[in-house]
């Protein structure tokens, strides 16, 4: 650095702040010696704050002119910025203070405990980078879970916090000023006392951080009181859901706050500056907390993160400045509008390999080979309805109105652009097989990747958010919003949350993959997840649980079989994956030898008896990678679990814009595909803002038998409790599924009182009979009650899948059951016969936790056992749940048990090449040997670059840990990657690419593995060339090689 800049550098952090208003504005990207890399906050490169003297915070509070305020600490003060109340009042307090506030608040943070994506900034480097003065810090919610038993950590640990940030020159000059604020009251809501539950701990807490805060001498607010008291009094809820403060209680909130730092009564709020700190607070967090941020801080930033990111990083930085000059002269009595003409335009992004070719739907299906059994039509596309561009999911509504998501924000959104996704009803109305209307829902919305009707509602995924839309007046319009959980990982937008269905007995499921790093706050204590998990979410109860916890990628589809077990990508027989999470931050292991894979988006069975006899009981599929096709398997029962068997594909695409991403049978039988038909495939492989990426194309395809009739459609909406209890008895599994969900908005009392009956009259004779049983079971359950007469009788039937499927109700305290009852028929079925049912009895002692159900556990280790109850037994045991029962003892039977799995968990690299020539090879004195595996989850090679001599042996041994098939091919010096990659993209338009493992008819290839799936290793021999130069490798699976190469040094 010149010793000028220095003095500059240094001149500034000695003015005041009010003479440094000016750096509220970044630099202008037009400024030549302007540095983007400034915007860009990460752990290992963004300064830290200087060491420096406390100073004393009291109250009442006295801000300063040009003051930058921090809000830091949980959800409460996340949940904040969504109303504004509270900046609003401080703006109207000091109109002429030209304040700042930057919420760096997180859900479910504490003093020591706060999760972030890779390489992001953590506190102490966002508070330097906004040159904090003030500092609000809110804890104490999630660590009031500990109990009494935890109150001496906490204060140990609360002291330790507030010694290191009032020690600390944010600003450049001098310590922070500090408030603390106490945790809020909960309260009793309908399906959870979290008043009860929690406030005892809370004043508890509450006191500490009050002694606490006067031993540091740093200022403390209880606003626990002030609620506790307002919530036992008042006739409005405060919050949403017993925790999470509403409107209302923002307000409140905001009041209190105003009263205890001022001694004042806070005035009504300003509606015109609330306005613009709402926009503000919005537009700061998609710059604090952007979407994919793996690719931003994280292990995928290089190739894309800096033309992607950083402008637009300094652009947001502009837009909240613009907005806080706006607030300050509002406040003043002026206009308050937002100029956002300094923002400059965004760098062009990058390109990177080329586009696949566009059609138009007619040219789309005259480039399907279609199965000669099988006529394809377009049901609905852009041509007639714009709304439908890029479409993600649909689902079904019990009218028979297709809802489709659709998003053309995806994969990000920029500084300057509204998120205007939507979710569209889709009308057949003359039934011919094409859509007529369309209607616009909900729009407004921020990538849609998923959603459920039901509860008279919509749930959608909206990262960071779960939430639910209403249309309250019945005009097909949305016009409630309510932010039902929130703190799911933004790191990769095609990872968040997805894949939401209900559960066949009424939970709404839903998962998450690879990179992510989950916290939601409950009243029930804070729900943590790193790196992918399984959801379920009970609405009625507010209660979350995640499970099944273990990295996996691109894990898209997922359903349930006839007999309720589940079915996914990533695994398949993702039944054998439902033990509750390992302590957090641990994953359970790779299940190595388990079939799962990506590359899917959905599955459906088949079960309308006019589609072929030799499909029912089968499911099909749609995969969008490496080929693009919809394909049909059989599920065939393999002791302890299902598998499945490719038969033939009802479509192959040519074209690879073709991206099937859902598939739904409609309510008269007919197969419907969802296509988010785009030239651009891939998240990794392009810049998230290439302009290729198509934004205004999308079709759903409608798949029949030729010559078929279509089924009519039971009636669901509307019709009679006990017609829809009598549609549980058929063979159509969505028939079954609507029946269900519409039961669950009826009545409670009502629909147990007919359910009870209907069970009664069912025919014991009949070949359905356990199955209706079962359908009642969960029937129960889906509307908050229970039989416990009727679970004893399936716990102990003679028909397995009935056995399995009653078992899997064991898991829940509401089933019915007493602990001792519980306990015993788990202990019974963890020594059944049949492996499914001790999976099953393996998985439901994770949920029971106690010491009768590790019990369970050791019983099912003495008995037979296959991989997948294998794995069920391993992440049993490794369960946060479970573990405390034998960590400190380790019994004989689990050393013997965990020592078997890791062997046979064990990937054996170059096994199966052992022979007298292999031999041979491997014994020359000069042997080079090369070991190369892939990066899970990261499309990357573990070696770059290797040297070997010219003319010497090498023994090359590729594994492939991943989840997706990966191959290694060497190329002759000089020989460009791409075009070989580009060659093996084109095999994928065709059913025969595959089975030569997409390796081209190229003479410049020296040497290739054969494609390998999960798990597994080959290893070549071979001699290095006599000609010295460099020899690229690569990874030709379509698509991956851009980001899959390597190079051989041959010297």
């Amino acid at each position: 650095m010149r010793l000028s800049t220095f003095l500059l550098l240094s001149l500034s952090l000695l003015l005041p702040v009010s003479a440094q208003k000016k750096k509220e504005r970044p630099a202008s990207s037009s400024d030549k010696s302007s540095d983007l890399s400034q915007y860009y906050i990460n752990l290992k490169t963004s300064p830290r704050s200087q060491q420096t003297q406390p100073v004393v915070t009291s109250l009442p509070l006295k801000l300063m002119k040009g003051d930058r305020i921090a809000l830091i600490g949980s959800g409460v003060l996340d949940n904040a910025r969504h109303y504004g109340f509270f900046e609003t009042l401080l703006h109207q307090r000091h109109p002429r203070h030209e304040l700042s506030v930057r919420n760096l608040s997180w859900p479910a943070d504490e003093v020591d405990l706060q999760p972030r994506p890779a390489n992001f900034g953590d506190l102490d480097q966002h508070l330097t980078y906004y040159r904090t003065d003030v500092i609000f810090a809110a804890f104490g919610y999630n660590e009031s879970f500990a109990g009494s038993e935890g109150l001496p950590a906490f204060k140990a640990r609360f002291n330790a916090f507030l010694s290191q940030i009032k020690s600390r020159a944010y600003n450049g000059k001098s310590g922070a000023r500090i408030i603390v604020l106490s945790p809020i009251a909960n309260e009793d809501v309908p399906g959870v006392a979290a008043g009860e539950r929690n406030n005892e701990n809370l004043k508890l807490y509450t006191a500490a951080m009050s002694e606490i805060a006067a031993k540091n001498a740093v200022a403390f607010v209880d606003v626990f009181g002030a609620t506790a008291l307002a919530m036992a009094e008042g006739e409005n809820d405060l919050t949403t859901n017993g925790n999470q403060l509403n409107q209302n209680g923002q307000l409140l909130l905001a009041k209190t706050l105003y009263r205890q730092l001022f001694g004042e009564t806070a005035p009504e709020a300003n509606e015109a500056i609330r306005e613009l700190v709402v926009d503000k607070s919005n537009q700061f967090f998609h710059r604090y907390r952007p979407l994919n941020t793996f690719y931003y801080t994280g292990g995928r930033n290089k190739r894309y993160g800096y033309i992607d990111f950083l402008p637009a990083m300094r652009n947001f930085d502009l837009m909240v400045a613009n907005r806080n000059e706006a607030i300050w002269r509002v406040a003043q009595g002026q206009n308050g509008i937002v100029n956002d003409s300094n923002l400059p335009a965004l760098e062009q992004a990058a390109k990177g390999r080329g586009a696949n070719k566009w059609l138009s739907p007619k040219d789309e299906l005259a480039a399907f080979q279609i199965d000669k059994r099988f006529e394809v039509n377009c049901f609905a596309s852009e041509e007639q309805f714009p709304d439908l561009a890029c479409p993600i999911q649909m689902r079904w509504d019990a009218r028979g109105r297709l809802w489709v998501s659709c998003s053309t924000t995806y994969p990000h959104l920029y500084p300057g652009k509204k998120p205007n996704d939507k979710i569209i009803i889709l009308e057949d109305l003359d039934g011919d097989g094409k859509a007529d209307k369309s209607t616009v829902f909900a729009d407004n919305l921020e990538i849609p990747l998923s959603f459920v009707l039901g509860r008279n509602g919509v749930y959608v995924s909206e990262e960071p958010h779960l939430i639910y839309l209403a249309d309250t007046n019945g005009d097909d319009k949305a016009d409630h919003r309510e932010i039902v959980l929130t703190g799911f990982g933004c790191e990769d937008s095609h990872h968040a949350l997805h894949d939401f269905v209900w559960t066949p007995d009424g939970d709404l499921m839903f998962r998450e993959s690879i990179f992510h790093n989950s916290q939601v706050e409950t009243a029930y204590g804070p729900v943590r997840a790193k790196n992918s998990s399984w959801f379920r979410f009970r609405p009625e109860s507010h209660r979350l649980t995640a499970f099944g916890g273990y990295p996996n990628t691109n894990p898209w589809g997922v359903t349930f079989d006839d007999w309720g077990q589940h079915v996914a990508s990533h695994p398949i027989f993702a039944t054998a994956f439902h033990s509750t999470n390992a302590p957090y931050p641990s994953q359970h292991p790779r299940a190595n030898g388990i079939p799962a894979y990506s590359g899917v988006c959905g599955q459906e069975f088949v079960d309308f008896p006019f589609w072929p006899q030799d499909m029912q009981g089968g499911y099909v599929k749609v995969r969008y990678k490496p080929t693009n096709r919809v394909e049909f398997h059989r599920w065939t029962e393999s002791g302890d679990h299902f598998r499945e068997q490719f038969q033939f594909n009802l479509i192959f695409s040519t074209n690879l814009s073709f991206i099937p991403v859902d598939i739904r049978f409609g309510p008269r039988g007919a197969l419907y595909i969802c296509d988010w038909y785009n030239p651009i495939k891939g998240h990794a492989q392009y810049s998230l803002r290439d302009p290729r990426r198509d934004r205004k194309s999308g079709r759903i395809w409608r798949i029949v038998p030729k010559g078929a009739k279509l089924q009519e459609p039971p009636r669901i909406a509307g019709a009679p409790t006990l017609s829809l209890l009598e549609l549980l008895k058929c063979q159509e599994y969505r028939y079954r599924y609507w029946a269900k969900r519409e039961l669950r908005d009826r009545p409670q009392q009502e629909v147990e009182d007919k359910l009870t009956s209907w069970v009664h009259k069912l025919d014991r004779k009949g070949h359905r009979f356990r199955h209706h049983q079962i359908e009642a079971l969960w029937t129960y359950r889906g509307i908050g009650s229970a039989n416990p007469k009727l679970l004893l009788e399936l716990l102990n039937c003679d028909l397995h899948h009935a056995r399995a499927a009653a078992t899997r109700q064991l898991r829940y305290a509401d089933c019915g059951l007493s602990s001792k009852e519980r306990d015993h028929q788990l202990l019974l079925r963890s020594k059944d016969e049949n492996e499914l049912v001790r999976l099953e009895a393996v998985t439901a002692a994770t949920y029971i936790a106690t010491p009768q159900a590790f019990q369970a556990v050791l019983a099912a280790i003495q008995r037979p056992r296959e991989a997948h109850l294998d794995y069920a037994i391993r992440t049993a045991l490794g369960s946060e749940s479970l573990l405390p029962f034998w960590r400190e003892t380790t019994p004989l039977t689990i050393e013997q048990f965990m020592a078997a799995f890791n062997l046979s968990s064990q990937t054996k690299a170059g096994s199966s090449t052992l022979n007298a020539k292999d031999a041979a090879f491997d014994s020359q004195a000069n042997l080079a040997e090369i070991k190369i595996s892939c990066i899970t989850g990261r499309l990357l090679f573990s070696k770059k670059r290797f040297e070997v001599e010219a003319g010497q042996a090498v023994k090359l041994v590729f594994t492939n840990p991943d989840a997706t098939p990966h191959n290694l091919l060497v190329l002759q010096s000089g020989t460009p990657v791409e075009s070989v990659g580009l060659a093996a993209n084109e095999m994928a338009k065709s059913p025969e690419g595959a089975k030569n493992n997409f390796v081209p008819d190229d003479d410049r290839i020296l040497h290739s593995t054969k494609m390998l799936g999960p798990n597994s290793s080959e290893t070549l021999r071979f001699l290095a060339p006599e000609q010295p130069g460099t020899y690229p490798f690569l990874c030709t699976f379509p698509g991956h090689w851009v980001l899959m190469k390597g190079e051989m040094i041959v010297k």
